[in-house]
């Protein structure tokens, strides 16, 4: 049985979910869109674009689990790094389908996420990596990777909020 081909309209449906979702600091609904084997990875700006996270220094190199524990500190307001939350816009675009088959696809996507706090803001550039699946009706996400187009983290410093 052939499985039902992705969509680029519906592959934007949800990445423009998604966006929205953290936009609205709706994390637990975040987390919702993606699988229970979901990894969610943000390298170094340094290393190659297919470095692995195995031997590598990455920003961020979660699992499900290690996800809704950053999901849960960022709820709370011992979070001093997001007490008060920052106002984020994501902007997602030049979404792509690179692959597909087996039900799931590769996508890529164009990134901006801009985040206020404290009178600064601070910009965010670079390109995503999506795995997403078919779960019944609905489209989750396998993993989303982050690669950043800054040679530092300067003059942003520190990632504290959700790509």
């Amino acid at each position: 049985m052939n499985a039902t081909p992705f969509t680029r309209p519906e592959i934007e449906d949800l990445l423009f979910e998604e966006a929205a979702l953290l936009d609205d600091w709706k994390l637990e609904e975040w987390l919702a869109l993606f699988t229970e084997d979901a990894r969610y990875l943000v390298p170094a700006t340094d290393l190659p674009k297919d470095a692995p996270p195995e031997g590598n220094l990455f920003y961020i190199a979660d699992d499900r689990f290690r996800m809704s524990e950053r999901v849960k500190r960022l709820m709370k307001k011992s979070a001093f790094s997001e007490y008060p939350r920052s106002k984020t816009r994501h902007l997602v675009s030049n979404v792509r389908i690179r692959q597909q088959g087996d039900g799931e696809c590769v996508v890529s996507a164009a990134f901006i996420t801009n985040r206020s706090k404290g009178g600064v803001t601070d910009t965010f550039v670079g390109s995503s990596e999506y795995v997403i699946v078919r779960a019944g009706d609905a489209l989750r996400i396998r993993s989303k990777r982050c690669t950043l187009d800054h040679e530092a983290l300067r003059p942003q410093g520190r990632i504290s909020i959700i790509l």
